[in-house]
């Protein structure tokens, strides 16, 4: 859990300099979603290292800012290279996100005995 949160943060850092890198920086609207969603992705993915299961809000959080990440691009009318770039790193995001919700469904069940 704590590599998945450790790469959400990566994954916020890399939204807060995204438009100077990948070069969309000429876009204001793109450049303020893409920093002000990436430093929510960065803070939350810290909020809820050590914060697994379903009450966890720092995890939901960082589902909705994965699922922004996969539908700003197409918003904003960027570049192909951008659209996939944001896509899949949103989707990574989503995935980790509820992988750490879920993480801690597991350890509450009883074991069951197997004949």
């Amino acid at each position: 859990m704590k590599t998945r949160s450790t790469l959400n943060a990566l994954i916020g850092i890399w939204f807060i300099i995204a438009p100077w890198v990948v070069g969309f920086s000429d876009q204001s609207g793109a450049v303020w979603s893409s920093v002000v969603f990436g430093a929510i992705q960065l803070i939350v993915s810290f909020g809820g290292y050590n914060k697994p299961g379903w009450g966890s809000w720092q995890n939901w959080v960082s589902v909705i800012t994965g699922v922004w990440f996969v539908i700003f691009p197409f918003i904003f009318s960027l570049t192909k290279g951008e659209v996939w770039s944001s896509v899949i790193l949103g989707l990574i995001t989503v995935i980790f996100s509820l992988l750490n919700l879920g993480s801690n469904s597991n350890s509450k069940s009883k074991p069951t005995a197997v004949d």
